[in-house]
């Protein structure tokens, strides 16, 4: 099987301060001209899932109401998978370029998070307008700005 090296470009911070991406020094450069940019897609480790048993686990018992009963790990989001690598679609809301910090007004990760990479989101590359899910999920909201108003219990067994 190949192996990839990956290294952690910073981690996700979370205390009373607020959500934010702290980068390692060497990689603050990488910064330069993210102003502007409203949200980024961040990549990052699924730490506490980086075991032989969670990486081996393709069959998931669904968490959802209305679905099928179970579902492959590829039609899901959770964290046990081959490869923990997790992806998600945050709003910046500070940026502090020089001290390599990005603010988030949320993301899905804990504090101390290793972040693996940012890319910036473009509409031209990152929107699908019109999607195409299974009819399980067809009434959950269609963005990211809905989706924080949405109740999510209503969907979770």
């Amino acid at each position: 099987m190949e192996q990839f090296i990956v290294k952690t470009i910073g981690k996700v911070r979370s205390d009373e301060n607020g959500i934010r991406i702290e980068l390692e020094k060497a990689f603050i450069p990488g910064l330069r001209n993210l102003e502007g940019f409203g949200y980024i897609n961040v990549l990052w480790w699924f730490h506490h899932c980086d075991t032989e048993e969670s990486r081996s686990k393709l069959i998931e018992k669904s968490p959802y109401k209305g679905s099928p009963d179970t579902l492959g790990t590829f039609a899901t989001r959770a964290p046990e998978r081959p490869n923990p690598i997790a992806l998600t679609c945050v709003y910046i809301s500070y940026l502090e370029v020089d001290k390599g910090i990005i603010g988030l007004a949320y993301i899905d990760a804990e504090d101390g998070t290793p972040v693996l990479d940012i890319k910036p989101y473009t509409p031209s590359f990152d929107r699908v307008e019109k999607t195409i899910v299974p009819n399980w999920c067809s009434n959950w909201p269609r963005s990211i700005e809905t989706s924080g108003d949405y109740d999510w219990s209503a969907v979770f067994s």
